[in-house]
């Protein structure tokens, strides 16, 4: 396979460690395929510091990201799926293979899934990195026990922010969501948990515009998006949820990416480069819920195997 040199060879090479590379990971084994899933530092993405994951096939109570996660890598383990916690330095072709460079080492590859997820945007305002770990969070599960019975503040309407702020809500004595619309964007199952929570109040058509504190934080500073007044609000820490932006620091050619940043793929996750797929939240159009990063994750294994069969690429981004 490809040219020589290029270490140990998988069938199958799955960058990320969130649920749809786990899933990848699960399907392309039990396919038969030699696989390895390089989870970089963290296995489990965003899912792994959320206390429920509603909606998710088999679990109707909800299930906890850090117990889905490990579930995932377990199946996939029984299944064969070798796993590796590295993170991913390059991705180059090499013959008819990629080679992809790891901080250990290098192995190949004839067809690679990247489902290596997004981050958590900044809110890129004054005081939010001097006192990131000193009140500034994106993890309630992480901080909430340590802000028993005060006050916090969360920014951002999605579903990660309405999340966060219900996990606060069970420790702090009042959690307040600034969002920049008139309405949250999340989805109405969490948007009716908010409204039955007395602890939540929110403040819509607003923007933080500063993270407050020498040392620690004690407050923001809120304007209005509308009317342009500015307020500010004492609490004891600050939770950033105001949107993902993808991981593509690996992708090795840029012109798979959309206008966006995010990989772009057809409706196989193909990408334009012969081999290379897509899956999950870091490929355009994908809707950030565990269910479709999941269902993305057994759909590119799927194509993987067939290309690996057949050696056809019809289609593929543009």
């Amino acid at each position: 396979m490809g040219a020589p040199g290029l270490g140990r060879e998988f069938d199958i090479v799955v960058v990320g460690g969130g649920i749809a590379a786990l899933t990848a990971g699960l399907t392309a084994a039990r396919l038969g395929r030699s696989t390895l899933v390089l989870t970089g530092a963290t296995l489990g993405g965003h899912l792994i510091t959320i206390e429920k994951i509603d909606g998710y096939p088999g679990f109707p109570e909800g299930v906890p990201g850090y117990d889905l996660c490990p579930i995932a890598q377990e199946q996939a383990m029984a299944a064969g799926a070798e796993f590796e916690m590295t993170n991913v330095t390059g991705l180059t072709r090499a013959g008819d293979a990629w080679r992809i460079a790891t901080e250990a080492e290098s192995v190949a590859a004839r067809s690679v899934i990247l489902a290596t997820g997004t981050r958590l945007r900044d809110l890129g305002v004054k005081g939010e990195a001097s006192l990131r770990g000193h009140g500034v969070s994106q993890c309630a599960s992480c901080d909430a026990p340590l802000l028993r019975n005060q006050a916090v503040v969360v920014a951002g309407g999605g579903d990660s922010a309405l999340q966060e702020a219900l996990t606060l809500a069970m420790h702090c004595s009042a959690v307040t969501i600034v969002h920049r619309g008139a309405e949250y964007t999340a989805q109405s199952a969490y948007r009716s948990q908010i409204e039955a929570q007395p602890k939540i109040s929110s403040v819509a058509e607003s923007e933080v515009t500063a993270i407050l504190g020498d040392g620690a934080v004690t407050g923001v500073r809120i304007r209005n998006t509308r009317t342009g007044v500015e307020s500010e609000r004492e609490c004891a820490a600050a939770f950033v949820f105001v949107g993902l932006a993808p991981n593509t620091e690996c992708v090795p050619d840029k012109s798979v990416l959309d206008a966006s940043g995010y990989i772009a793929t057809d409706i196989a996750l193909r990408t334009r480069l012969a081999g290379l797929l897509a899956a999950g939240t870091v490929r355009a159009g994908c809707y950030v819920r565990a269910a479709a990063a999941s269902g993305d994750g057994a759909t590119a294994a799927l194509t993987a195997d067939r290309f690996l069969s057949t050696g056809e690429w019809a289609g593929g981004a543009v």
